[in-house]
């Protein structure tokens, strides 16, 4: 068991816990919609994802973000995970829809997570 982020008490008056495969989740959430220079002591750490929320869209915008997704997910995580596909969508103005496909390095496992920020 890991620690659920974002970090809460359970109901025992404990810090929450969750399963490996939701933790995994969790680290691939925090490096997408964390901006480098956020972290004290970890200025790269992150995608830069949320600056193109209200950015032009085309093309070279998500190729762009789709090549910022994979190469930080594979410089933090890739201990963890090996990246095998990112999809980033701007299905409306402010809003950003990211799916990652990845294997888990300890099981070969193949998950598929999809995330969104913004919108309704």
């Amino acid at each position: 068991m890991q620690i659920d982020h974002p970090w809460r008490l359970d109901r025992g008056g404990r810090t929450a816990s969750t399963t490996d495969e939701d933790h995994l989740r969790d680290l691939i959430e925090q490096v997408l919609f964390t901006t480098p220079g956020e972290r004290v002591n970890r200025p790269t750490f992150g995608s830069g994802l949320l600056t193109l929320v209200f950015s032009p869209t085309g093309v070279e915008q998500t190729a762009t973000a789709q090549l910022l997704v994979q190469s930080s997910l594979q410089e933090w995580l890739g201990d963890l995970i090996q990246v095998e596909g990112v999809s980033v969508e701007v299905p409306a103005e402010g809003t950003i829809q990211v799916s990652v496909t990845y294997q888990v390095r300890l099981d070969q496992q193949r998950q598929t997570a999809v995330f969104r920020r913004g919108g309704q």
